[in-house]
């Protein structure tokens, strides 16, 4: 086994479990993907709450899929290193649950309203990365070099000005995802929070 890979296994079969499940949503069973979404009427109306988790493996495309974790790739790893695996499954989920809770708040009148994605996750592990590494250099596009906090802060203006549109991308999800991520791992930095 890659030594690398032993040291943060949860980022790996994080994507792993990422690529397996959207592949198998997106081109084997459309039906799983209806039945596994986050749909607000189906987890209000029937409890179906296991549609908060589900979600957040599925992707609408290759390209989200792609995005996602080539994102979580090259953070990932520094993050579960920094914060040890299980605070890190802590972030990674709490980030979920926080970017779910955000989609709930802003779309909570729209019982057909639905998303998927790791977005809210991945988005939290970004901020994470950014609250412990402030100052190094994060590649915008991959080619343009800008300090961690200067990306978090403008991640955070750019998803709460795009979420007041309407459209397909769920912002609401990135900003309570990011802000989540953001959060615990500033109250595990503190002490406050201990799962590892």
């Amino acid at each position: 086994m890659d030594p690398f890979m032993s040291d943060t296994p949860l980022v790996y079969a994080l994507i792993a479990a990422n690529v397996l499940i959207s592949c198998y949503a997106l081109y084997v069973d459309q039906n799983f993907l209806q039945q596994s979404l986050f749909n607000i009427g189906a987890v209000v109306k029937k409890k179906q709450y296991y549609r908060i988790i589900t979600s957040g493996f599925l992707h609408g495309s290759p390209m989200h899929l792609a995005f996602n974790m080539l994102t979580l790739f090259f953070l990932g790893p520094a993050v579960e290193n920094t914060l040890g695996t299980l605070n890190f499954f802590f972030v990674y989920f709490g980030s979920q649950l926080t970017a779910i809770a955000a989609s709930y708040l802003a779309k909570r009148h729209d019982m057909n309203y639905s998303s998927i994605g790791a977005s809210g996750s991945v988005s939290g592990i970004v901020l994470s990365y950014c609250t412990f590494a402030p100052f190094s250099l994060l590649y915008f596009f991959g080619v343009i070099p800008l300090p961690a906090i200067v990306v978090a802060i403008g991640y955070i203006i750019y998803s709460m000005v795009l979420m007041r549109r309407d459209g397909k991308i769920a912002h609401e999800a990135h900003l309570g995802g990011a802000l989540g991520g953001a959060l615990i791992t500033l109250l595990l930095s503190s002490g406050l929070l201990n799962f590892g």
